[in-house]
């Protein structure tokens, strides 16, 4: 018996484990895009952003709404909330 609570307690870590979810699939490249930008305000910032998170929906062959999900969150972390 006890074997078995061992077993289940283990399944039970070990899927708390799985169950975090990582960041957007766009944290990282809006990372990238921020430092590419970090001297811009305004319009010249925002075009920037649009444009090199493009490029990154562009290189990782997205396409549909997938683009629009990555661009949305890669915009959104690199000019913040």
């Amino acid at each position: 018996m006890k074997t078995i609570a061992v077993i289940f307690a283990s399944f039970c870590l070990a899927g708390a484990a799985l169950a975090q979810t990582p960041a957007g699939p766009g944290a990282g490249a809006g990372a990238d895009c921020k430092t590419q930008a970090a001297n811009l305000h305004g319009a010249a910032l925002t075009s920037k952003m649009r444009s090199c998170c493009q490029q990154q929906a562009t290189k990782q062959k997205l396409h549909g709404a997938a683009e629009t999900s990555f661009r949305k969150s890669c915009e959104t972390a690199a000019t913040g909330p």
